[in-house]
């Protein structure tokens, strides 16, 4: 239903846990190099349990690979940053969206995002707070465009 792009994910854990959310609401991981584990560490089995196997991640060698096949989608290229003002809520998502987000560390390239600036979105938060955590992220933006888009969920 929909494309969750983790661009350089550092933290296993997190992706393990988001790899377990998109098995069960039936979206795409793409996992972009480079990162600092290996898939297949107990870490991100642990936290995606038995759902790994079956979720088939789409692991790329690096971001112009994936641009490579993909930017012809562009339009639909959605960036989740504290750098944005336009909350992910006003966005009207559809089916086959692509929502981008950063390393636990580092967030999003800007040149990426720059690709299809005006489709920058945040997640509002107190301006004393710190980034939330990606794999919560991951799951408050995109359980937005599959509330927004419920009708068409197969389960």
């Amino acid at each position: 239903m929909f494309n969750i792009v983790l661009v350089n994910p550092r933290i296993p854990q997190n992706t393990g846990s988001i790899g377990r959310m998109c098995f069960n609401a039936g979206f795409k991981l793409h996992i972009i190099k480079p990162i600092v584990f290996d898939i297949s560490q107990k870490a991100v089995r642990r936290a995606g349990l038995d759902y790994w196997e079956k979720l088939e991640p789409i692991v790329w060698e690096n971001l112009e690979l994936f641009l490579e096949k993909n930017l012809k989608f562009k339009d639909r290229f959605f960036f989740a940053t504290t750098k944005s003002k336009k909350p992910y809520f006003e966005v009207k998502f559809k089916e086959n969206d692509f929502l981008f987000f950063g390393s636990e560390s580092y967030g999003l390239p800007i040149e990426l995002m720059q690709i299809n600036w005006q489709n920058a979105i945040t997640i509002p938060m107190k301006s004393c707070g710190r980034s939330l955590n990606l794999a919560t992220s991951v799951g408050i933006v995109s359980y937005e465009a599959l509330r927004q888009n419920f009708k068409y969920f197969i389960s």
